[in-house]
């Protein structure tokens, strides 16, 4: 199987602490994360977020993949992921990952459409690794 890294490096302590993201492939080099990128408006990027995007590529690819392999064709998928963040006696937790679909898929019927998609949003592997309430909400597109 494959296995994929990142590293984070964090230099300082606490809220005056700046941390660096990097990624195996590169997309991410030494990409800023801190205090005032997860819970402010800092440019830089976040674990949250990042988790927001592993999500969503994760079930839009797994939902493409279910529909080639139930016989569709054509079509388009765009997912949003908003993951949440709360409060969890002194630490945090990520309580939701809600996402939002839109899709044209040719000459598929709402139902086996709601079906399909349901069953990506079970099995994709992010969703498998989350220990939170997942919600998936679609808009087919005709």
């Amino acid at each position: 199987m494959t296995t994929r890294t990142a590293t984070a490096r964090y230099d300082g302590l606490g809220r005056d602490g700046k941390g660096h993201l990097t990624t195996q492939s590169g997309v991410l080099n030494d990409q800023p994360y801190g205090f005032g990128t997860r819970f402010g408006d800092e440019p830089g990027t976040n674990p949250e977020e990042l988790a927001a995007a592993a999500h969503a590529g994760c079930f839009t690819m797994a939902l493409s993949f279910a529909l080639a392999g139930a016989g569709y064709s054509a079509g388009a998928l765009e997912t949003k992921a908003a993951v949440t963040i709360d409060k969890d006696g002194s630490g945090f937790r990520i309580t939701k990952s809600a996402l939002t679909l839109t899709a044209k898929v040719d000459g598929i019927e709402e139902a086996e459409f709601a079906r399909i998609a349901a069953e990506a949003k079970a099995n994709c592997p992010i969703s498998k690794l989350f220990d939170t309430e997942i919600t998936l909400d679609h808009r087919l597109e005709r």
